[in-house]
């Protein structure tokens, strides 16, 4: 029987990234309280929250750090528009944030989403090339399997076909090349081969169309909704070598891999060669962790040359792009929370530390042989059931069976991936590692119904 809040969210509520027809077999979750890595529903069960609400949630709901600087904000400050005014919390996480960058992207242009920072970044790479004599080039290059968001212009530099394909038609033409995702490798090649490789092709479309291409844009390190592919920082650095010769942009969409995902705050930063200085992209965009899951916040970091192609007295060549919450005081305020505690609590050392017990816990996967490509990098953990196993709607059976284990997770495919707020410790590790395990095995000890057999909506 469904809870009267689950009842009234059918009625009235269309879900994302979700097939709404089936949505009764799999009602929501009625969530009523988190604390820590911990979300309760209204009948007081309790679900780790492996993903991390969607990737956003760095240090567990209900943070009281965090909680008291929203507060504080909210007592003085709650949101001006950012067109003819200015405030505190913006200045002080556009500086931090350029600072972590060394001053090497110096301006920041705030909005609210994920999608909204990619179309920000693509219409600054046109734009700036406009600005500069440069009118040929409009062209964008993407990675096959990338997603960037989904809206139009973000769904153009997309090659996720159950997102773009029934908006094709409204969609600029992108040139998507291959990805270095190192599932692919030929036998005998290293996942640093398979990144050589991928870049080669992008070689040879840049040299041929370098004139009428603005920018390319990737994930660096892990494209997500490929399944957490992941792949050689070779190919960061190649890539940025490709566009600093063929006077093309490099646009790093780091909404999902920043803030500390894979190792490292910015995911670039392990392009850079042992002893060298990163080598950062011409435009950063970043949402999801930046304001550790609490408020809609995204912005689009941007290397000082790209910004002064903007400074002119004639008002349409400046970069005319605005939201209503641009800038929004209470999710910098958020934000601003989330790096104190990157400079005060020795996040990323440990995160190592907890990632090494993780791992050790997960061991049995590696060999397990209904699996295959197990893969970890920073907090990210991601492995594939093999595809004869994992049988029709897996995704939707696993999500459904790690409830019945205490697990809030959401496979891509047959895809199984880990991305846990920041909070594992020596008994929480050891727990997850047994628990999704355990829902691995009910998963495929299951005998498949005739509902199961269904075609399988997209999963996240």
């Amino acid at each position: 029987m469904a809870s009267s809040l689950v009842a009234r969210s059918l009625a009235h509520i269309w879900h994302p990234c979700t097939q709404m027809q089936r949505a009764a077999q799999v009602p929501p979750l009625p969530m009523v309280r988190g604390q820590g890595v911990w979300l309760h529903d209204e009948d007081g069960n309790r679900y780790f929250d492996a993903i991390s609400s969607w990737w956003v949630n760095l240090f567990g709901h209900a943070d009281a750090r965090i909680n008291a600087a929203i507060k504080d904000q909210l007592d003085t400050l709650p949101h001006v528009m950012l067109a003819g005014c200015t405030h505190a919390p913006a200045v002080e996480l556009a500086e931090r944030l350029s600072a972590l960058t060394g001053g090497v992207l110096g301006h920041c242009f705030f909005a609210s989403d994920g999608a909204s920072a990619v179309e920000i970044a693509l219409k600054m790479a046109f734009h700036h090339w406009r600005n500069r004599g440069f009118v040929d080039k409009r062209e964008f290059v993407c990675l096959r399997q990338g997603y960037h968001g989904e809206t139009l212009g973000a769904l153009a530099v997309t090659d996720v076909q159950i997102f773009r394909d029934a908006y094709d038609p409204l969609l600029l033409r992108s040139h998507q090349v291959m990805s270095p995702d190192a599932r692919q490798a030929w036998p005998g090649e290293s996942a640093e081969d398979v990144a050589l490789r991928a870049a080669a092709e992008l070689q040879t479309l840049l040299e041929a169309r370098h004139g009428q291409i603005a920018a390319v844009i990737l994930e660096p390190l892990v494209q997500g909704a490929a399944g957490m592919a992941m792949y050689d920082p070779a190919y960061l650095r190649a890539v940025r070598t490709l566009c600093d010769q063929h006077q093309v942009l490099l646009i790093a969409d780091e909404i999902a891999v920043g803030c500390g995902r894979t190792g490292t705050f910015f995911a670039v930063e392990q392009a850079a060669e042992l002893g060298e200085l990163p080598l950062w992209p011409d435009l950063l965009c970043l949402s999801k962790g930046i304001s550790g899951g609490y408020l809609p916040l995204s912005l689009v970091l941007s290397r000082d040359s790209v910004y002064e192609a903007f400074l002119d007295d004639d008002v349409a060549r400046g970069f005319l792009h605005s939201h209503s919450y641009t800038g929004n005081a209470l999710a910098c305020r958020a934000a601003l929370a989330v790096l104190d505690r990157f400079a005060e609590d020795g996040v990323l050392a440990r995160n190592r530390q907890q990632a090494t017990i993780l791992s050790a816990a997960l061991a049995p996967l590696q060999t397990d042989p209904r699996v295959e490509n197990f893969r970890h990098i920073g907090m990210i953990w991601a492995f594939d059931v093999k595809e004869p196993l994992a049988g029709a709607r897996f995704a939707e059976r696993f999500h459904l069976a790690g409830r019945a284990r205490e697990l809030l997770i959401r496979p891509i495919g047959r895809t199984v991936y880990l991305l846990p707020p920041y909070l594992l410790d020596a008994e929480l590790s050891p727990w997850l590692a047994r628990q999704v395990m355990a829902t691995l095995d009910d998963v495929l000890n299951q005998v498949p119904t005739d509902a199961d057999r269904a075609p399988e909506p997209p999963t996240a």
